[in-house]
C-alpha cells in the first residue's frame, strides 16, 4: 500500500526524562524512537504540531508512514505506540516500527460499520445496534494493509450476532484472533431486541 503520510524527523542524542521535557517545552519537538528490522533502534524527534495534525486522520493509525530522518535517510514505518499526557492535550512519546515489503506486520485496523440505517433488525424489528469491538488486529504484508475493514449491517436481524469469522477480510489479510483457534472468534456487533418487546396485552374480555 502506498504511503500518503510523510513526517520529517531529526536524530537526537540526549535521552532521559529531563531531555525529553526540554524538547517538548522549548523546541516543540516530540521524542520518539524507530526500531525493528535489521537496523539498530534510532532515537529521533518529530515536530509535535505535525504529528498532532496527522493523528486527526483515522487512517494514520493503520497506514504506512514515510519518515524523512535528517542525516539518516528515509524510513517506511507504522505507528506502534503513542504516549499521551494524562491531563493535558499533549503527546509525550511515539514509537515507530520499521516495515519492509517482504515481512508481515501486525496492526490494529478500525472497523467501519455500514448500512446501519438499512439494518433489518433496526428497521423492521425495532432493535438497537450494539458494538462489541471497534477495531480488529490483523496480520498482512505492508502492501495489503487496509485503512479500515467494512462490516455490513444490512441483513443483521434482531438477536443476531456477527463474529470475527463473519467479517469479510481483504485479500492477504488474516485475523490474529482467529489464528489462535475457533474459541477466539469474538463477537463484533449485534442487534439487541427492543426493551419490553412488542407484546400487546389486553385486559378483560
Amino acid at each position: 500500500m502506498a504511503s500518503n503520510f510523510t513526517l520529517s524527523a531529526k536524530t537526537r542524542t540526549d535521552t532521559g526524562k529531563g531531555a525529553s521535557r526540554r524538547l517538548r517545552r522549548l523546541a516543540g519537538e516530540l521524542p520518539a524512537i524507530v526500531y525493528g528490522g535489521e537496523k539498530a533502534p534510532l532515537n529521533i524527534t518529530v515536530p509535535h504540531k505535525d504529528l498532532t495534525k496527522a493523528l486527526e486522520d483515522e487512517r494514520f493509525y493503520s497506514h504506512i508512514i514515510k519518515l524523512n530522518v535528517e542525516g539518516s535517510g528515509e524510513e517506511s514505518v507504522v505507528l506502534r505506540a503513542l504516549q499521551r499526557h494524562p491531563a493535558k492535550p499533549l503527546l509525550l512519546h511515539a514509537d515507530f516500527l520499521r516495515v519492509d515489503a517482504t515481512h508481515t506486520i501486525t496492526m490494529r485496523v478500525p472497523l467501519h460499520f455500514t448500512n446501519a440505517e438499512k439494518c433489518v433488525g433496526v428497521r423492521l424489528g425495532g432493535g438497537t445496534v450494539s458494538h462489541a469491538i471497534s477495531e480488529l488486529e490483523v496480520r498482512c504484508l505492508p502492501k495489503d494493509l487496509p485503512e479500515f475493514i467494512e462490516v455490513d449491517l444490512a441483513e443483521v436481524k434482531v438477536g443476531e450476532i456477527l463474529h470475527i469469522s463473519d467479517v469479510n477480510l481483504p485479500a492477504g489479510v488474516e485475523s490474529v484472533q482467529l489464528s489462535h483457534g475457533a474459541d477466539h472468534d469474538l463477537p463484533v456487533v449485534s442487534v439487541l431486541a427492543p426493551r419490553g418487546g412488542s407484546e400487546e396485552t389486553t385486559e378483560g374480555a
